[in-house]
């Protein structure tokens, strides 16, 4: 049987009794359209990078490094998966101080 356990609090899970959140993480660099010349009007640049992050698979394509793609995979507990979807991005609350009119 395989043993999970959340990623953020190390709890163990039960896969039977309770839920288990899947948070898939998916980083990759923007590649801007450069400057385009009228002989290539019929490329696609979006079909060319999603050519490229198709092959990231491949362990035999080194050119492609952390700096280009990453992928991470984390199990949360429905507790974990409460605070993430709370603030994704883990910012810390701003505090403004307004003034009382």
């Amino acid at each position: 049987m395989i043993h999970y356990s959340c990623d953020l609090c190390k709890r163990p899970l039960d896969p039977e009794n309770e839920l288990r959140y899947v948070v898939k993480l998916e980083v990759y660099a923007a590649f801007d359209p450069l400057a385009v010349d009228d002989t290539e009007d019929d490329r696609d640049a979006l079909q060319d990078l999603h050519d490229v992050l198709e092959r990231v698979d491949d362990a035999a394509d080194e050119r492609i490094g952390d700096e280009v793609y990453q992928q991470m995979r984390f199990d949360l507990c429905p507790e974990c998966r409460k605070k993430f979807m709370k603030n994704p991005l883990g910012r810390k609350a701003e505090k403004h101080d307004f003034s009382r009119n």
